[in-house]
């Protein structure tokens, strides 16, 4: 899967005078250029603990990226490793784009899913067609669409006599192949993007054994429109490991999920989200059927379209909030929600970015979207925010997932010192993955008495070739710091622990 995103914080006043301050912290600066860090290995500038973890994987110092600076006040290093060098950060790429996007649109941004109609409600009955104009809501996951189905019958509209039209042209998108990327074209982590995203696309099976009748029962969610899935498959004696091979799947007919094998009867009940094998007939496929779920009925299709000049609003779907949807994507690293963000960034424009005033309302968004404008638009923000000392990260998707990404730990260090002093630094902080507790970074700090444990505020990335970490670690020393670590190798996965023990190292740095 893709990787994750991180967070900082604010500035000390140590001297009397503003002019004070800027000497010392040029000073502090030049020093922390020119003094090694407490405990550093004297071959290759990193620390012991993780120069050993590196040879035990058998990989290179030079594999790794490093940098640990203070993320409040003057910009002290504590450790620079090859920090210019611009690598693949996997989902770590993340932390751009929830960033830009908090300081952007603010953390009370939402998305909106409109219901119109260009027809007559009476009765119960819709005598023309629903429009439902996706405004590339991250998170319209069923509950919140079954809500939005029942706010709609409350307001009268419980029979269609028309079309259901699904409005995707908020974002303009190029053909996706889902298993373009890594073959695996079935896992939820390669859905793409799309302005009306029902539920990332996915089919939830659900397996419950019933020993007495040798079967285990197989539910799906949501209930898909045409499409039939094998309510059970028969028990096996056999370990739990593979439990997914063994059922065999067939997801070659989008009209239909069948399983050829077993369902070992010692794995107890088990879900297994996939990515559904039609993706481009899933949001009406998914949506006709939540709509009869949920008591209404349509005499016609549900179908793409535009939604013409002239309708009228039934209903309007509000998404969560920003700040909720940034802490999925950083705490999970979900790639689809990343891009969504991204996407939706490409709906300002950089004149917007460059020039208009971020305050209450924050920007709006006046176009549809494209990845290039994405592009456009976080390129402006970047050159304003973090100016033209670091580059701006090469970005395709603004997710991780790829193999074109670039940036430099230079430039992701700055851009975590700039978010520890924003005014809504705590929210992206609070975004991340806590080590050793939550989300994808807590497979970190799990050795006893690992000072890091609960201390550490990580965005995580991992790719075939990559794996790294960025974000904030709080040392026992008082000091906060901006950490950032990458490893770019064919055997980066092995590299775990010398990250591990690097971010070890961090929290326990004296002051």
């Amino acid at each position: 899967m893709g990787s994750m995103t991180e967070k900082p914080s604010a500035p000390l006043r140590a001297l009397r005078s503003a002019r004070g301050q800027r000497w010392l912290a040029r000073l502090l600066g030049g020093l922390a250029m020119a003094v090694p860090a407490l405990a550093l290995s004297a071959t290759d500038g990193l620390p012991p603990a993780v120069g050993s973890a590196l040879q035990r994987a058998g990989l290179p110092a030079a594999s790794m990226s490093a940098l640990v600076v203070a993320a409040d006040g003057p910009a002290v290093e504590r450790l620079r490793h090859r920090a210019e060098a611009a690598v693949n950060p996997a989902s770590v790429m993340k932390l751009v784009t929830t960033y830009a996007a908090l300081d952007l649109l603010g953390p009370d941004y939402t998305w909106n899913t409109e219901f119109r109609t260009d027809g007559e409600v009476n009765e119960g009955v819709l005598r023309g067609n629903l429009y439902v104009r996706g405004g590339g809501d991250p998170k319209l996951v069923l509950e919140r669409l079954q809500e939005a189905f029942i706010r709609l019958q409350d307001r009268g509209v419980r029979v269609i006599l028309g079309d259901m039209v699904l409005d995707q042209s908020a974002f303009e998108l190029p053909p996706h192949d889902p298993g373009a990327f890594d073959g695996e074209a079935l896992r939820p982590y390669n859905a793409a993007p799309e302005a009306l995203l029902v539920n990332f696309k996915s089919v939830v099976l659900h397996f419950t054994p019933d020993l007495r009748k040798r079967v285990a029962h197989v539910r799906s969610e949501p209930p898909m429109e045409g499409l039939a899935v094998d309510s059970t498959v028969p028990l096996a004696r056999m370990a739990c490991s593979d439990w997914r091979g063994a059922l065999r799947a067939r997801f070659d007919d989008p009209d239909r999920i069948r399983f050829e094998g077993r369902f070992p009867q010692s794995c107890g009940e088990r879900e297994w989200p996939v990515a559904y094998q039609d993706p481009d007939s899933y949001a009406a496929r998914a949506m006709e059927g939540m709509w009869r779920a949920t008591g209404g009925s349509i005499t016609g299709q549900v179908r793409q379209g535009l939604t013409p000049p002239g309708t009228f609003l039934l209903h309007e779907a509000q998404s969560l909030p920003l700040s909720d949807i940034i802490t999925d994507v950083n705490q999970w690293s979900n790639n689809v929600m990343a891009q969504q963000v991204f996407l939706t960034l490409g709906r300002l424009t950089p004149t917007q970015v460059m020039t208009e005033s971020r305050l209450a309302d924050r920007l709006k968004p006046v176009r549809s979207a494209r990845f290039e404008h994405a592009r456009e638009v976080v390129g402006a923000w970047w050159r304003r925010t973090l100016g033209i000392r670091h580059e701006v990260p090469v970005m395709e998707n603004g997710a991780g997932l790829s193999r074109v990404e670039r940036v430099t730990p230079d430039a992701l260090g700055a851009l975590l010192r700039h978010a520890a002093a924003h005014p809504r630094g705590d929210q992206f902080v609070q975004s991340l993955s806590l080590a050793g507790v939550n989300g994808t970074a807590a497979r970190y700090a799990r050795a006893p008495g690992s000072q890091a444990r609960g201390h550490a505020w990580l965005k995580t990335g991992t790719l075939r070739d990559v794996i790294g970490v960025a974000g904030y670690v709080q040392a026992v020393g008082g000091t906060r710091y901006a950490v950032v670590a990458f490893v770019n190798h064919e055997q980066a996965p092995a590299a775990r622990p010398a990250i591990d023990a690097l971010i070890d190292w961090v929290a326990a740095l004296p002051n």
